[in-house]
């Protein structure tokens, strides 16, 4: 398909697929191995937003206990009806803010990640996004075990997801910068499986600072949960620095597409109707609504798996850990080793499989409940092992069926409107713990996100066309 004054698209011949015109700009020329590992290294600087507050630790651990039911509620035995459901409307609660967080981002993300593209200031915008993640982490000092302050760590973590979102679309787009056709699967696949390997290694210091029994701190106030929070900030600042330094920006911008804010979301609108009008970007459109749906079931299950380890399966500060940093090690190992595969048989097939095992983990771990924690130790760690190849494998689907001069567009295209969809898994599981008052219902919702993903990806067609050097 010819597109303008832009080049008719070349296949890799490697894996058959269409590459677009930011990956070929490199040609075949690697990246300076110092690009691609200050690239990599964001997402270890930030993953322990992710790994420790969000999912294993700050949340799971502090937000969502008794420490912040009424001394009414939380002096009861753990089974006891009125303490179940004040638990349920604790974990529904943190649902609720990030269900609002993810309609911030869908107004948001999308006006930000387009005027960066246009203008060619994407390191500008993740300077921002990770500055005020930062913030957010630092904020949490101040919230102490007390019901009231409940809504302000909930409103801090959520704000942290939007700008956590914000900021990684910008570095989704320098990936353009340091990948070629031939390299996309494996950068990709290594940027995730930095941000898993990160998160390992920041649960382990935490592990230490437990089994040191807090080097002495008090307990009192939830101060170990705080510092643990102040921590993570202090470490995305040291580690988040090289990807400033090192990294150049994807492109010098395309003034043509500046346009006022509000006028952001016709532009918007008309590059998806223009997406799906055009017969040769139609699969485009279609990978992009799927992505959004199963990418959102796929952050779920970090961001509820802790959640429903502890509340529903009771897994102890240290037993909670420990699957934390096997279920990282895990999604690392299996995301580097993934990002080969993907170069080899395809993205697509490589995202079916992984949601596929997913929803058949997913609901091994909801009927065996009752059978105790092992069940969750099997399915849960399945889970996590396809999460990270699912992940990568989509951001580098998409490049491999953009077309020519469209990629600052479609990518950002998938980094912002297919965030958009960001409320679904959390608006699910919100619904269905409310509607049964236990939190062991929030994994169908879960489920549920990751089935109509996959539903919705299997008719997109991949695009693989065989190459042979004498064309």
């Amino acid at each position: 398909m010819s597109n303008g004054d832009h080049p008719e698209p070349q296949a890799t011949a490697n894996s058959g697929a269409v590459a677009v015109v930011g990956l070929d700009l490199r040609g075949d020329e690697p990246a300076p191995k110092k690009q691609i590992y200050s690239w990599a290294l964001w997402d270890w600087a930030t993953q322990p937003f992710h790994s420790v507050i969000l999912t294993f630790i700050f949340t799971a651990l502090y937000l969502t206990t008794n420490a912040f039911l009424p001394p009414e509620l939380a002096q009861l035995d753990k089974t006891d009806p009125a303490r179940v459901a004040g638990i349920a409307e604790l974990t529904s609660g943190l649902g609720l803010g990030g269900t609002i967080a993810g309609l911030a981002i869908l107004l948001l993300a999308p006006v930000l990640g387009q005027r960066a593209d246009a203008a060619g200031r994407q390191k500008l915008w993740l300077g921002i996004g990770t500055g005020a993640l930062i913030l957010c982490m630092l904020g949490l000092w101040f919230v102490t075990p007390t019901p009231s302050l409940f809504w302000l760590g909930v409103a801090l973590i959520s704000a942290g997801v939007v700008f956590s979102e914000i900021a990684s679309v910008n570095s989704n787009a320098m990936l353009i910068s340091i990948a070629s056709p031939k390299t996309v699967g494996r950068i990709s696949g290594l940027g995730w499986g930095f941000g898993y390997l990160g998160g390992i290694v920041a649960l382990v210091l935490v592990i230490v600072f437990y089994m040191s029994d807090w080097f002495g701190l008090s307990a009192d106030g939830g101060l170990p949960f705080r510092i643990i929070a102040v921590g993570c900030a202090v470490w995305a600042i040291a580690f988040s620095i090289p990807i400033f330094l090192n990294v150049p920006e994807p492109s010098l911008g395309r003034p043509d597409r500046k346009v006022g804010f509000f006028a952001s979301y016709v532009l918007l609108v008309k590059d998806v109707i223009g997406l799906y009008r055009n017969p040769g970007t139609r699969t485009t459109f279609w990978f992009l609504v799927a992505s959004a749906v199963f990418r959102d079931g796929l952050s779920a299950v970090f961001t509820f798996g802790a959640v429903i380890a502890s509340t529903v399966f009771g897994f102890d500060f240290i037993h909670l850990v420990i699957f934390g940093v096997a279920a990282n090690l895990i999604a690392g190992v299996s995301t580097i080793l993934a990002g080969r595969l993907d170069d080899r048989w395809g993205p697509k097939r490589l995202i079916i499989i992984s949601l596929a095992c997913m929803i058949v983990s997913g609901i091994a771990v909801f009927a065996l409940v009752d059978t105790g924690q092992v069940a969750y130790w099997i399915g849960g760690l399945i889970l996590c092992a396809f999460v990270g190849p699912a992940q990568s494998a989509g951001r580098s689907f998409l490049a491999r069926v953009t077309p020519a001069g469209r990629e600052g567009e479609v990518f950002g295209l998938y980094a912002t409107t297919g965030r958009a969809a960001s409320w679904i898994a959390q608006g699910a599981w919100t619904v269905l713990i409310i509607l049964t008052g236990n939190t062991k219902f929030g994994i169908l919702g879960i489920v549920a996100v990751l089935l109509v993903g996959l539903l919705l990806l299997l008719p997109v067609k991949e695009t693989r066309r065989s190459v042979r050097l004498s064309h």
